[in-house]
């Protein structure tokens, strides 16, 4: 593990900065947890660091991934996003996003928060990974229901990697130095879920 971080966290200076600062972090903000979610879903196919790359532009392109706003998004956002070169521009990805939002906001009335309701799904073990999985058992769970629920792009693998950067799982390998920071930061987070 080079530098004392996960294999993958040193291929890029991108990378390094997000491992270091976000990936694994517990995210207990829906704003954030949406955001994700979505970012996940434009990845599909690509590579992680070109969505870091346009992370800014996908913001300012989906109203700062507010459900509610992203949720009202007609044909006129449609056309206007497929023709913003910043972003990943897939039609079925785009109205992907608009349509989650609106399942977003379904969920935080039934739930009170999309927190809440992804949180549920964490895995508690702490053993740091011998290998990293595509997918596991709780992400194909949870891409199952939200895919009940109307969600799309939300495959097991998209999940489980949204589950990863979240902090629902911690991932971070052993000897990695932000991985007891994750731990500790995760025990707080689902203590306070009781």
């Amino acid at each position: 593990m080079p530098e004392g971080r996960c294999a993958w966290a040193s291929t890029h200076p991108l990378n390094r900065e997000y491992h270091d600062t976000e990936w694994g972090r517990p995210v207990t903000d829906d704003a954030r947890l949406f955001e994700k979610i979505c970012l996940e879903g434009f990845q599909s196919g690509l590579s992680w660091l070109t969505i870091l790359r346009k992370r800014e532009a996908f913001r300012a392109a989906f109203a700062g991934f507010d459900p509610a706003r992203v949720a009202g998004f007609g044909e006129t956002d449609v056309a206007r996003l497929l023709a913003d070169p910043g972003i990943v521009r897939h039609e079925g990805k785009i109205r992907s996003t608009i349509n989650n939002a609106a399942r977003a906001l379904d969920l935080i009335d039934e739930e009170g928060s999309l927190a809440v309701y992804f949180w549920r799904w964490a895995e508690p073990d702490e053993t740091p990974p011998v290998e990293i999985p595509a997918l596991t058992p709780a992400s194909t769970a949870l891409s199952r229901d939200l895919k009940r629920r109307g969600w799309s792009f939300v495959g097991p693998t998209t999940v489980y990697a949204f589950m990863q950067a979240m902090g629902l799982v911690n991932d971070h390998e052993a000897g990695c130095l932000v991985r007891d920071e994750c731990a500790r930061l995760r025990r707080l987070a689902m203590d306070a879920r009781g």
